[in-house]
């Protein structure tokens, strides 16, 4: 497949010219949904542009919802539609959000302002959280984590803990000490879509490991780990996402086994079982020295609240201390002294509370409208993970959902390496501003997939 150059006038962009041709292909047929698009440089040099240049072409079919990007397996051609204005994402006056995942609002704009209020009656304190502090935040704000982190069965000692803006910050900064150009990551099959996105800026190779009803199989981390010869693992044993599968406790021990002995460097996200009142066992509780463990209050609490804690093996803090310092210097304390006086007085576990009220009622609204149909659900989890019935494809589905004022994730969001995504999406019960929009969401859900698809593919 050679598509030409196009227009090179100063009107027109190259990697527009490039971008449009492909999106003609594709909605022509001459380009299948599925099939894999020429390696950048290969492109590049057929067409006498920079890599760069292919590289903003495949992110604006990206853009248009005509392709996909997989980390370490290239861009792949997405959807098909019936001409190129169909392509581009149709605006939305007011469309109900079941895609995002955002904490629901409940009582922290009070806590925090009883927060704000203490801190106006102590000036020496507030005077302490405008100086420097260090990479790692100050001991008080690491005693918090620690003590915040023995809800997954950790030893508490505040010397393996350190403070982040959020798990993905903790993340960036453990792959930047860990990794190198060229690395092995292994996951599950479905992953972290911020994974997935430092993964490709770092230049890892991301291989995608089969998973099933509790989440990664011992075995197929154990098999990838001799074939590739990887050290680098990141997982979700507990709500995983998108799927929402936890782990036996058998399952942890099996899983740590096979990090034991391959000598792996497990990188363990808990940021969505926070939400559950009693946690199981963080996997990194049987192999510390092996394990870092990222934890974030942003999705149980306040999405503007990025505060997150990692613990690790003291000798490893330091040199993801040392990558934070190159990045941002320090942690600003403003917002892990909020987190702490959340933590240290009660307020963290009402509001956490409040959400898991909040994640019931959504879902037993979602079981009435969804009933009779096949989801997987957890207690205390606002995630539905929904396989979808022959002949829908996801991102058909999603697409015929999006024009219908519904924005849904594929799982080929999540699809990991060279995965192949089965045809499913995550339903986010958390984001629909009321109850009432998140019935309407639900039932146009309903209704849209019970139409037919051929029919939405029409002209």
């Amino acid at each position: 497949m050679h598509p030409a150059p196009g227009s090179d006038s100063a009107s027109t962009a190259k990697y527009r010219s490039i971008a449009a041709d492909l999106a003609q292909k594709i909605l022509d047929g001459q380009l299948s949904a599925g099939e894999k698009l020429p390696a950048h440089r290969v492109l590049a040099h057929t067409l006498g542009v920079t890599p760069a240049t292919v590289s903003r072409a495949y992110t604006h079919l990206e853009q248009q919802g005509l392709a996909t990007a997989r980390v370490g397996d290239g861009t792949y051609v997405r959807v098909r539609s019936s001409s190129l204005d169909d392509a581009e994402p149709e605006p939305l006056a007011a469309p109900i959000d079941l895609a995002h995942n955002v904490a629901i609002p409940t009582d922290e704009v009070n806590a925090l302002a009883q927060v704000f209020a203490e801190l106006g009656q102590d000036p020496a304190r507030m005077a302490q959280l405008l100086a420097y502090q260090s990479e790692a935040g100050a001991p008080q704000h690491r005693q918090t984590g620690a003590a915040w982190l023995r809800r997954f069965g950790t030893s508490g000692a505040w010397s393996r803990v350190m403070v982040t803006h959020g798990a993905q910050h903790g993340l960036a900064g453990v792959l930047r000490t860990m990794a190198r150009p060229g690395d092995t990551l292994l996951t599950e099959s479905l992953s972290y879509p911020g994974l997935l996105a430092l993964a490709r800026s770092m230049r890892l190779q991301v291989i995608g490991l089969e998973m099933d009803a509790e989440g990664l199989l011992p075995d197929a981390l154990d098999k990838a780990a001799q074939t590739y010869q990887a050290k680098l693992l990141y997982c979700s044993p507990t709500l995983h996402n998108p799927t929402g599968r936890s782990m036996s406790m058998a399952r942890r021990e099996a899983l740590a086994a096979v990090v034991r002995r391959r000598g792996l460097w497990l990188m363990e996200d808990v940021v969505h079982a926070a939400v559950l009142q009693q946690p199981p066992p963080a996997v990194s509780t049987l192999v510390p020295e092996q394990s870092f463990l990222l934890a974030s209050l942003s999705k149980v609490m306040a999405p503007g609240l990025r505060v997150g804690y990692l613990e690790a093996a003291p000798e490893w803090l330091d040199k993801v201390a040392a990558s934070i310092r190159t990045d941002c210097w320090m942690v600003a304390p403003l917002m892990p002294e909020i987190a702490s006086r959340w933590i240290d007085s009660g307020a963290a576990e009402r509001l956490i509370g409040l959400q898991r009220q909040h994640i019931g009622a959504r879902l037993a609204l979602a079981h009435q409208c969804l009933a009779g149909l096949d989801y997987h659900w957890s207690a205390d989890h606002p995630h539905l993970w929904f396989p979808l019935p022959e002949p829908w494809h996801a991102s058909q589905f999603a697409s015929a959902l999006r024009r219908a004022g519904v924005l849904v994730r594929t799982a080929e969001q999540f699809a990991a390496g060279r995965s192949r995504a089965p045809h499913a999406i995550r339903i986010s019960l958390n984001t629909a501003s009321s109850a009432e929009q998140l019935g309407l969401g639900l039932r146009t859900l309903v209704r849209v997939l019970h139409s037919d698809p051929q029919a939405d593919m029409a002209p």
